[in-house]
């Protein structure tokens, strides 16, 4: 049988070459990922901290204040936990809290029983919706922040007074309390607000913006004027920077997972990214129509086009039409030889009776071998390829 592919001709197992241009793209991209994050670790990998740190001279860091505040005899102490920031609150102590919104909801109200009473200062940096309720409770945060960055105290409290305008656009709040102080207002509505405790001398501040912290931005209008005044009213500061590593965000609940930690900016830009790659892939697409025959400018071999429809089945792992190709070809070739008309080759009631008929006393099974399964495997595809030829030739035979 011509279209027969027996195991010594063609292996159905790739070889390495071609294991190797398969898989050397993925290795590739491994590799650069792999030099990518070494280069990252290697440029991180020196005395450098991140936003908001009171130990990090660059930019985004706030190392320049700090120095500030232990001119005038404050001492700056960065903790990274809730069980160290809950400790620290006391009477004489400021705790800055950094980005509340990374705590949850289970941290933020331990935080809040623990300095609720203290008599120090608390200062809440860039509080958003999902912290400042239980942070500051009658307190709103604001959805849209403010489109300006330099803003005028707007307010009759002292430090801002004497601070002028500032950096402070960002998160607006909106209170309840009739006895807080609204500053630095946009819109209306204020970005600095200063909450007193309702016994004591503490107090609690939300800052609407880090801009006045940051190293860069400090020496610019009153910033540095505003963050001492706000900071060091105080001996101490403890200033919290709060970590996914903490224990204390596992045990408590209400945990919050990896999406809720994301920007909302961010899923939205995963939605754009996904429509534009489907619009893309639309626009790309192959448009399949009718097959329009062709003159070959080169006459081609029988056994090349039949190895080269073998590659490509292998190719697309078709075993399925493969083998429905061989079983088909066969059909038609044993249906004249049995005495069945073409029409009816493809028909198991008229091909199997006339087959049987011609195999008399063997003990195959036609109608397996032409009409059953398609193959699991490479190695089942090849042995019904050797089946089929050698039924072809038994019936052949005189």
């Amino acid at each position: 049988m011509t279209t027969g592919v027996t195991p010594s001709s063609t292996s159905s197992s790739p070889t390495t070459r071609q294991v190797w241009t398969r898989a050397r793209g993925v290795v590739l991209g491994v590799v650069l990922l792999l030099a990518a994050a070494v280069a990252i670790a290697v440029v991180r990998s020196d005395a450098r901290h991140g936003e908001l740190d009171p130990r990090s001279a660059d930019p985004y860091g706030s190392r320049a204040v700090a120095e500030l505040l232990a001119d005038r005899g404050v001492d700056t102490r960065v903790v990274t936990t809730l069980d160290e920031a809950a400790a620290a609150a006391g009477p004489d102590t400021t705790l800055l809290v950094a980005v509340p919104d990374l705590l949850t909801p289970g941290q933020q109200t331990r935080l809040r029983s623990a300095f609720a009473n203290s008599g120090g200062r608390t200062v809440l940096v860039s509080s958003g919706s999902s912290s400042v309720e239980r942070l500051a409770p009658g307190v709103t945060a604001d959805p849209a922040t403010s489109f300006d960055s330099t803003l005028a105290p707007g307010c009759a409290l002292p430090a801002a007074r004497r601070a002028g305008t500032a950096d402070t656009g960002g998160i607006r709040y909106t209170t309840t309390h009739l006895t807080a102080d609204e500053c630095y207002p946009s819109e209306r509505l204020a970005t600095v607000l200063r909450l007193p405790a309702p016994s004591g001398d503490g107090d609690t501040v939300l800052l609407g913006a880090p801009d006045i912290l940051l190293n860069d931005r400090l020496p610019e209008h009153g910033n540095a004027s505003l963050a001492l005044q706000l900071l060091g009213s105080r001996p101490h500061l403890v200033w919290y920077l709060p970590s996914p590593a903490d224990a204390s965000a596992a045990s408590g609940e209400g945990g919050r997972g990896l999406l809720d930690l994301l920007p909302s900016g961010w899923l939205w830009g995963t939605l754009q990214l996904f429509v534009a790659a489907a619009l893309a892939a639309l626009w790309r697409a192959r448009r399949l129509g009718p097959l329009v025959p062709e003159e070959l400018p080169v006459a081609i071999r029988a056994s090349e086009t039949v190895e080269g429809h073998a590659r490509l089945y292998r190719k697309a792992n078709a075993r399925d039409r493969a083998a429905s190709a061989l079983r088909s070809t066969t059909r038609t070739r044993l249906a004249p030889l049995v005495g069945i008309p073409a029409a009816q080759a493809h028909a198991p009631e008229a091909l199997l009776p006339a087959l049987s008929a011609r195999l008399q006393g063997d003990a195959r099974d036609p109608q397996a071998l032409l009409f059953g399964p398609p193959p699991g495997d490479d190695t089942a595809l090849v042995r019904l390829a050797d089946r089929l030829d050698a039924l072809e030739r038994e019936v052949r035979r005189p």
